[in-house]
């Protein structure tokens, strides 16, 4: 019986050794450390208030287009650079011609209703598109009724155009929309169909509730999509919070009702870059600010003259415009092609202030200057009688305002007279359209391929978004044969020489590159965001924000240590 009992106690003692020697074998090889969880809700508040939560009416308002981001997909994307990548398509191939694009589908991607995306989606979305009531852009509903869609199987599509068109492919990023839920919906009808407020689309994010009655708090919450196709997003949700301006989701974050600020205004800049809690994320905005000025309106003949435009450029400090007005938040623009991009020619020529130049150039044409033993610049300048003088049309933004009265400011120190009026944003784009203004400041957002075709060539002038009437025959036949090629070398060489032709005459006066801000508190971990296409497109790796954190034990050799919390 002793013996038996000796023998347990040996047993007892080599367990504890053994266990001993395996925590300090742990201890000494393994550590706890924190990691990425799934889970949480990150709120972020946004100015505006959603109308149509769907990719084909998206376009007018950011909000919406910040929501269908999440909520919907096209047959391809644009990544950072603006170069279109594969989405809800797996892979294409062009023609020799560049008449035939043939696609082929994820057969793995779902609605949110767990249906497969088919052809047939693909099919249904283009003909709303073609459509000739469709109520989205013209110039979209125009390009895809010369496109001819044929479904070649339940995964594959080919499109067909009627002549090459380089940019085609960046037509097919728009959202898809789900065929089996709308069947028999016409174009005509989508505006004021309950889709618009109860989406089902496949992106990583589906819409669980949706609230903008009036008087009530607005707010939209979206979950997690599952069963999404690409990266799973680790967070469970996401609130957004809809606010009248960005100044008041600014005072939504003080008072610790969001964790993300949509956009950061100009005067909250200096608060968001002190802020120790916030993160934030200055990024280049595809597209530019600039000043059309109406080449065909006879009030203003001097405008058609290309040594008075340059004369205009070479006036504008367009930096200090960026220091002064918009706390540095732009880069200053030299080509209607955007930096970075394939098609930019880093040679072109550049405008920096040059006053001298400026009454050179006026005197060249003509213009005879006033002066006054006050100034050393002339006071005002005529030529045939007429004054130097024209009418700034700018959004009755602050901003806006305070940019163009800044630049009539700069003009008027070298005599040229210039006066701002400031309209709603809706009268704004009334007046450009029907080409009533003398000069007109507005941005432009111009996402993907470089295309210049619609706002400079010829054919545009009287119905297309050739605002200004530039008229060139040279400049329109580069823009034409560049959009025809799929030659991407010959494409580069027409727009190399459609910039320096652009700088040389000058049809309209660059101003800058936008650029977008964007703050999330340090609380929301993961977050990368680099340039935007679109404001939307701040949640491209919106797949690995996380919130949750956990521990683990992990070997130290790979161990990715989280800061705790």
């Amino acid at each position: 019986m002793i013996r038996y009992i000796r023998w347990q106690i040996i047993l007892v003692v080599t367990g504890v050794a053994l266990l001993a020697t395996l925590l300090i074998y742990v201890a000494l090889n393994f550590s706890t450390v924190w990691v990425p969880a799934r889970g949480g809700t990150y709120v972020e508040g946004v100015a505006g208030t959603p109308r149509y939560l769907n990719p084909l009416l998206s376009n007018q308002y950011v909000v919406d287009g910040d929501l269908c981001a999440l909520l919907f997909n096209g047959l391809t994307k644009l990544d950072e650079r603006g170069e279109v990548v594969p989405d809800l398509a797996l892979r294409w191939e062009v023609s020799d011609d560049g008449l035939t694009y043939t696609f082929e589908l994820r057969q793995n991607a779902r609605w949110h209703d767990g249906r497969p995306v088919t052809a047939d989606d693909v099919l249904f979305t283009v003909r709303l598109l073609q459509d000739p009531d469709f109520p989205g852009s013209p110039d979209l509903s125009t390009l895809w009724r010369s496109v001819k869609v044929e479904k070649e199987g339940l995964w594959t599509v080919r499109f067909t155009l009627q002549q090459p068109f380089a940019p085609f492919l960046d037509y097919t990023t728009i959202g898809l929309l789900p065929a089996h839920i709308l069947e028999g919906v016409t174009a005509a009808q989508l505006p004021d169909h309950p889709f618009n407020r109860q989406p089902v689309g496949t992106g990583p994010f589906r819409l669980a509730e949706i609230v903008t009655e009036e008087g009530e708090p607005a707010y939209a919450i979206l979950e997690a999509n599952r069963q999404f196709y690409g990266p799973v997003p680790m967070l469970d949700r996401i609130q957004f919070k809809f606010y009248p301006s960005d100044q008041a989701v600014v005072r939504a974050y003080e008072a610790g009702e969001v964790a993300g600020i949509g956009h950061v205004p100009p005067s909250a800049l200096a608060w968001a870059r002190t802020n120790p809690s916030l993160n934030l994320f200055t990024l280049p905005l595809a597209g530019y600010t600039l000043v059309f000025l109406n080449l065909r309106n006879d009030e203003v003949p001097f405008l058609q003259t290309p040594e008075v435009r340059r004369a205009l450029l070479y006036a504008l400090d367009r930096q200090a415009l960026i220091d002064e007005v918009l706390d540095g938040q732009g880069i200053v623009a030299h080509s209607p092609i955007l930096p970075g991009t394939w098609a930019y020619n880093p040679e072109v020529r550049k405008y920096r202030l040059n006053r001298e130049r400026t009454v050179a150039l006026l005197k060249e044409d003509g213009w005879q200057p006033s002066t006054s033993s006050e100034s050393e610049w002339p006071t005002g300048w005529t030529k045939e009688g007429r004054p130097l003088a024209f009418s700034l049309l700018t959004a009755d933004d602050p901003q806006q305002v305070a940019l163009a009265e800044a630049m009539a400011k700069q003009w008027a120190t070298v005599g040229i007279q210039v006066s701002v009026e400031a309209v709603p944003p809706t009268d704004l784009q009334d007046r450009l359209t029907a080409r009533q203004f003398q000069a007109l400041l507005v941005e432009l957002i111009l996402p993907g391929d470089p295309d210049p075709y619609p706002f400079w060539h010829q054919t545009q002038i009287e119905e297309g978004q050739n605002y200004a009437g530039y008229d060139s025959r040279d400049v329109s036949e580069w823009l034409e044969e560049a959009r025809q090629t799929t030659d991407r070398r010959r494409r580069r060489e027409l727009y190399w020489l459609f910039q320096e032709r652009f700088a040389e005459d000058v049809p309209s006066l660059l101003l800058y590159h936008p650029v977008y801000n964007y703050a999330v508190d340090q609380s929301v971990r993961g977050v990368e965001v680099g340039p935007l296409n679109r404001p939307g497109d701040r949640f491209r790796s919106v797949a690995s924000w996380y919130i949750q954190l956990r521990r683990v034990i992990r070997s130290e050799a790979s161990a990715r240590i989280v800061p705790g919390p």
